[in-house]
Protein backbone atom coordinates (compact mmCIF):
# COMPACT_ATOMS: atom_id res chain seq x y z
CA UNK A 1 0.00 0.00 0.00
CA UNK A 2 1.42 3.36 -1.04
CA UNK A 3 0.93 6.30 1.30
CA UNK A 4 -0.58 9.39 -0.26
CA UNK A 5 1.22 12.66 0.20
CA UNK A 6 -0.85 15.62 1.34
CA UNK A 7 -0.30 18.92 -0.44
CA UNK A 8 0.38 21.85 1.83
CA UNK A 9 -1.12 25.20 0.84
CA UNK A 10 0.02 28.63 2.01
CA UNK A 11 -2.46 31.09 3.48
CA UNK A 12 -2.12 33.23 0.35
CA UNK A 13 -2.95 30.24 -1.87
CA UNK A 14 -6.00 29.42 0.25
CA UNK A 15 -7.23 33.02 0.09
CA UNK A 16 -6.74 33.06 -3.68
CA UNK A 17 -8.66 29.81 -4.06
CA UNK A 18 -11.55 30.36 -1.66
CA UNK A 19 -11.92 34.15 -1.43
CA UNK A 20 -10.53 35.42 -4.72
CA UNK A 21 -7.31 36.62 -6.25
CA UNK A 22 -5.72 39.89 -5.11
CA UNK A 23 -7.41 42.75 -6.92
CA UNK A 24 -10.84 41.12 -7.20
CA UNK A 25 -13.84 42.74 -5.56
CA UNK A 26 -14.34 39.73 -3.27
CA UNK A 27 -10.74 39.82 -2.06
CA UNK A 28 -10.77 43.59 -1.52
CA UNK A 29 -13.98 43.32 0.55
CA UNK A 30 -12.48 40.49 2.60
CA UNK A 31 -9.26 42.43 3.27
CA UNK A 32 -11.25 45.56 4.21
CA UNK A 33 -13.42 43.63 6.68
CA UNK A 34 -10.32 42.05 8.17
CA UNK A 35 -8.68 45.44 8.67
CA UNK A 36 -11.85 46.83 10.27
CA UNK A 37 -11.95 43.85 12.63
CA UNK A 38 -8.34 44.43 13.69
CA UNK A 39 -8.97 48.16 14.10
CA UNK A 40 -12.04 47.43 16.24
CA UNK A 41 -10.05 45.13 18.49
CA UNK A 42 -7.31 47.77 18.87
CA UNK A 43 -9.88 50.38 19.89
CA UNK A 44 -11.48 48.04 22.42
CA UNK A 45 -8.14 47.00 23.92
CA UNK A 46 -6.94 50.60 24.23
CA UNK A 47 -10.25 51.65 25.79
CA UNK A 48 -10.10 48.85 28.33
CA UNK A 49 -6.46 49.63 29.18
CA UNK A 50 -7.58 53.20 29.93
CA UNK A 51 -10.39 51.84 32.15
CA UNK A 52 -13.04 53.62 30.11
CA UNK A 53 -16.54 52.41 29.36
CA UNK A 54 -17.91 52.68 25.84
CA UNK A 55 -20.14 55.48 27.08
CA UNK A 56 -17.22 57.41 28.58
CA UNK A 57 -15.20 57.08 25.38
CA UNK A 58 -18.21 58.16 23.36
CA UNK A 59 -18.52 61.29 25.49
CA UNK A 60 -14.83 62.11 24.94
CA UNK A 61 -15.22 61.69 21.19
CA UNK A 62 -18.65 63.31 20.91
CA UNK A 63 -20.53 60.22 19.72
CA UNK A 64 -23.08 57.86 21.25
CA UNK A 65 -22.08 54.69 23.08
CA UNK A 66 -23.64 52.70 20.23
CA UNK A 67 -21.13 54.20 17.76
CA UNK A 68 -18.23 53.03 19.94
CA UNK A 69 -19.83 49.60 20.20
CA UNK A 70 -20.16 49.41 16.42
CA UNK A 71 -16.53 50.48 15.96
CA UNK A 72 -15.32 47.83 18.38
CA UNK A 73 -17.38 45.08 16.79
CA UNK A 74 -16.42 46.34 13.31
CA UNK A 75 -20.02 46.36 12.12
CA UNK A 76 -19.76 49.95 11.03
CA UNK A 77 -17.41 51.55 8.57
CA UNK A 78 -16.19 54.66 10.30
CA UNK A 79 -14.70 57.77 8.82
CA UNK A 80 -11.00 58.47 9.25
CA UNK A 81 -12.00 61.56 11.23
CA UNK A 82 -13.93 59.48 13.78
CA UNK A 83 -11.12 56.95 14.08
CA UNK A 84 -8.59 59.72 14.67
CA UNK A 85 -10.85 61.30 17.32
CA UNK A 86 -11.19 57.94 19.09
CA UNK A 87 -7.45 57.36 19.23
CA UNK A 88 -6.85 60.97 20.31
CA UNK A 89 -9.37 60.53 23.14
CA UNK A 90 -7.54 57.33 24.11
CA UNK A 91 -4.25 59.26 24.08
CA UNK A 92 -2.93 56.75 21.57
CA UNK A 93 -0.73 57.43 18.57
CA UNK A 94 -1.93 56.21 15.22
CA UNK A 95 0.24 56.01 12.12
CA UNK A 96 -0.81 55.50 8.50
CA UNK A 97 1.48 54.20 5.82
CA UNK A 98 0.62 55.00 2.24
CA UNK A 99 2.47 53.75 -0.82
CA UNK A 100 2.08 55.74 -4.03
CA UNK A 101 3.75 54.21 -7.06
CA UNK A 102 6.50 52.60 -4.98
CA UNK A 103 7.07 55.78 -2.95
CA UNK A 104 6.47 55.19 0.75
CA UNK A 105 4.69 58.02 2.59
CA UNK A 106 4.25 57.89 6.34
CA UNK A 107 1.47 59.89 7.98
CA UNK A 108 1.84 60.40 11.72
Amino acid sequence: MKATEDKIYSLAEMKDKYIGEVGTIEREEYEYELRMDVLGRMIKTARQERNLTQEQLGQLVGVQKSQISKLESSTNSATIDTILKVFKALKADIHFNVTLEKQHIKLV
